[in-house]
């Protein structure tokens, strides 16, 4: 059975002590082709759209004083991108496999193009994502786009004291690309 053009399964539930004004509001959720609606968009235009520079004291590595140089490195970072932490996104770019465990990619980066990934052009410091998948892996894909959907973490990360990264995701799926 359908209601408005929806499975009953899909339409809100309906109490007795609903009142009858917001009825009237209940409408279907438009349909949108390939729409993820629980994830934000979080491409490589917001996340690397912006200058950046990153001095040696930043990269550390860091001994002394490491919630200065921290707050030194977020102050880099435009709001806009630091609203998207800890949010549910969906993010399009080029893999490049870290960790292959059983034929899976389960850690990577994803970079904003494929001349990052193959020919030796180093990115700047905003321009990939390290991303951890949080259930099992993804088949490797590579010299093709991907769209990873997941939880973004954006900050600085640092392993022994040295500035590694800015953007981390814990990936949930991947979709290939359509060309």
């Amino acid at each position: 059975m359908e209601v408005r053009g929806q499975p009953i399964a899909s339409v809100p539930s309906v109490s007795s002590n609903t009142p009858i004004a917001s009825l009237a509001l209940v409408s279907p959720k438009p349909e949108t082709r390939n729409a993820e609606p629980d994830f934000a968009a979080a491409g490589f235009d917001i996340l690397s759209g912006y200058e950046i520079q990153i001095s040696d004291e930043l990269l550390g590595p860091v001994t002394n004083d490491l919630a200065a140089i921290s707050a030194k490195t977020e102050a880099l970072i435009p709001p806009k991108v630091k609203a998207l932490d800890q949010k549910r996104v969906v993010l399009k770019g080029f893999m490049l496999p870290l960790k292959v465990e059983g034929g899976l990619v389960t850690e990577m980066l994803i970079m904003k193009d494929q001349s990052m990934c193959c020919y030796g052009t180093v990115p700047k410091i905003h321009e990939w994502v390290s991303i951890k998948m949080v259930d099992k892996g993804v088949r490797p894909m590579m010299d093709q786009p991907v769209t990873l959907f997941g939880k973004l973490h954006v900050g600085e990360m640092r392993e022994n004291g040295y500035l590694t990264g800015i953007y981390r995701m814990d990936g949930e799926k991947m979709a290939a690309e359509e060309n």
